[in-house]
């Protein structure tokens, strides 16, 4: 059975992490496999958006495999410097989409963190319970998650260890939205076919203008803007009108 199951449609690609008798843990092997799977989707040309999501209804990743770590099969300084999916994922250079089945545990919560966009099931559930292990993060969960809803929030979660509801997670803004479980998937091609329907070059660089502005500081990201806006100068204006009709066609279509 593969670790990861591997969909490729046109313009994006499923991962699947496959564990669903372990509530999809990230043993030793599975992280492996998902790094290196991240990175030869990067190598793929035809792939330009990923969907990240777990096996089954229960868990889209429990995180790490503490019983592989409490048996010494697998250590804790293997699991944050070599076998580092979220790094991996980081490198990937168009937008991951995180389908969140269920549970997002720890390093789980980390693994969601590292998608560009998360769409919970009405079965997701998220806690960083760090704390509660006594392992601090590696992968950016202390300082993405009170980036993403706020630093009393996130200390909250943090130093409780407490589970938050998918509803919750939406009111706080950590989840775009919560849907059937039945609709997650569809959902989220959905959205990878709206982004794969924008012009190609834009995906790639206006997500690494929001993902730089946002890691500087407010003044610094209006910076950048106005120096990468300096490329503006090479579109024509028959290139614009056409973009402008195919927009103007689209909002027709979406208003209905």
């Amino acid at each position: 059975m593969a670790l990861i199951e591997i969909e490729r449609c046109d313009g994006y690609a499923v991962l699947t992490l496959n564990r669903p008798e372990a509530m999809n843990a990230l043993s030793a092997a599975l992280r492996a496999e998902l790094a290196r799977t991240v990175l030869d989707m990067e190598a793929d040309t035809d792939i330009r958006v990923l969907i990240l999501t777990g096996a089954g209804e229960r868990a889209f990743t429990a995180g790490l495999d503490l019983k592989e770590l409490g048996s010494g099969a697998s250590s804790i300084g293997e699991a944050v410097d070599v076998e580092d999916p979220v790094t991996a994922l980081g490198r990937f250079y168009g937008p991951v989409i995180g389908a969140i089945n269920g549970v997002a545990i720890t390093g789980g919560f980390e693994l969601a963190l590292a998608c560009d966009v998360l769409i919970a099931s009405e079965n997701a559930r998220f806690a960083d319970t760090h704390a509660r292990v006594g392992i601090m993060p590696g992968w950016g969960l202390s300082q993405k998650l009170s980036r993403a809803i706020g630093i009393s929030r996130a200390k909250e979660l943090s130093l409780t260890g407490n589970f938050i509801s998918a509803e919750q997670a939406e009111r706080w803004g950590l989840v775009n939205r919560v849907v059937p479980a039945a609709e997650l998937l569809p959902q989220a091609r959905q959205l990878a076919e709206d982004m794969l329907s924008v012009e190609p070059d834009m995906l790639v660089s206006y997500r690494k203008l929001i993902d730089d502005g946002f890691a500087a500081t407010f003044g610094e990201g209006l910076e950048l803007e106005q120096e990468r806006a300096s490329a503006n100068a090479g579109v024509s204006a028959e290139e614009i009108e056409k973009r402008r009709a195919a927009v103007q066609a689209r909002g027709r279509g979406q208003s209905g």
